[in-house]
């Protein structure tokens, strides 16, 4: 058994993996794979996708739910185009390489994106707090939690503004306020399934209100919400195998559950950290990541040594990003608890 703290695709529970093999073999006498989208197979399974997001997130009345395709890349665009109000402005945190992005992408759109609190002066290592949101902004945009740098935020924002969160990395790993954002978004392939679906949460309200007239077709979330996801060929395959694991998660207690999961297994990890004198952690604690835990040696002529314990106790994906270094520990929700103690027994050996 290999213990797989990769930062992404996802790590799935192995009955959601089973369910999926059999349906590419079998889905109603044909293959997930060459179903029609159209087909009232299919259209089952996406109203129950969206029916499931709701009820694992208790979304309140008005709003919508959608699959689309892209990535939160592509939600950066999104975002800007459909939040867009009158002052063609938006506040953003900047906390990361994606929250970078999102601030390009908000110029693209034409929108100009006002940095109102970044923790890049020490390389994203911590969430810049206190930020003062100018009155004429339309919306107020953050990255809840940093795949690469390993913060998160522990609190929303508190604003009179429009919210927008991207929580590709956290979304369904702990309880949120849907009420309290305008709009969320988020890709499939950390804790909701395959890469390729990316999943929107927006008040109604906002639909078909921006102030950008000419909105490319496919980014109008108002289009997407007429058609209920399938103005094109949605990705069926991935919220097929999306809406399993929302049967799974639902089903082992839901959101509440699994967080509670999530807290054990960081707290075991950045307890090693902390205790243990070859290890230290690459963030603020106050700002530290249930999600990816970022963390460095001591002492790097130690490496090698370190890096085959890990390796000889079938841990894969524990190699930081670049612009980080060190190692990265990522542990969403169906990373079982026993997978961390393998790591943590393999750090204690060095």
């Amino acid at each position: 058994m290999k213990h797989n703290f990769g930062a992404g695709p996802c790590i799935l529970p192995q009955e959601v993996f089973k369910q999926a093999a059999e349906a590419v073999l079998d889905f109603n006498g044909l293959s997930i794979l060459e179903v029609s989208h159209r087909s009232p197979d299919f259209v089952s399974v996406m109203e129950e996708a969206r029916e499931n997001v709701k009820k694992a997130l208790q979304v309140p009345d008005g709003y919508t739910v959608l699959f689309l395709q892209g990535g939160a890349s592509l939600g950066f665009l999104i975002a800007a185009y459909n939040m867009a109000g009158k002052n063609k402005k938006g506040a953003y945190i900047n906390t990361g390489e994606w929250s970078t992005k999102a601030i390009k992408e908000a110029k693209s759109a034409g929108i100009e994106p006002v940095v109102i609190a970044s923790s890049e002066d020490k390389n994203f290592s911590y969430i810049p707090k206190g930020a003062s949101i100018p009155d004429d902004v339309d919306y107020v945009h953050y990255t809840s939690n940093n795949t690469i740098y390993g913060t998160q935020f522990k609190d929303i924002p508190v604003t009179d503004k429009p919210l927008i969160c991207d929580m590709s990395s956290d979304i369904f790993s702990q309880t949120i306020d849907v009420s309290k954002f305008d709009l969320i978004y988020a890709g499939a392939q950390k804790n909701l399934g395959p890469a390729g679906a990316t999943l929107y949460i927006v008040k109604d309200s906002v639909l078909g209100n921006s102030s950008i007239e000419h909105i490319p077709t496919y980014l109008n979330l108002a289009v997407h919400a007429k058609k209920d996801s399938m103005f094109n060929t949605p990705p069926v395959f991935s919220i097929f195998v999306s809406n399993l694991n929302l049967k799974h998660l639902l089903s082992h207690g839901g959101v509440a559950a699994i967080q509670k999961l999530n807290e054990a297994k960081a707290a075991a990890l950045y307890a090693e950290i902390d205790q243990n004198p070859n290890f230290e952690g690459a963030t603020a604690i106050e700002d530290r990541s249930l999600m990816n835990v970022t963390f460095r040696l001591t002492d790097d002529s130690k490496k090698e040594a370190f890096d085959k314990l890990w390796n000889d106790a079938n841990v894969v994906g524990l190699k930081g990003h670049r612009s980080v270094g060190g190692y990265r520990a990522s542990m969403y929700n169906a990373l079982e608890i026993s997978s961390v103690d393998a790591l943590v027994q393999a750090m204690r050996q060095l």
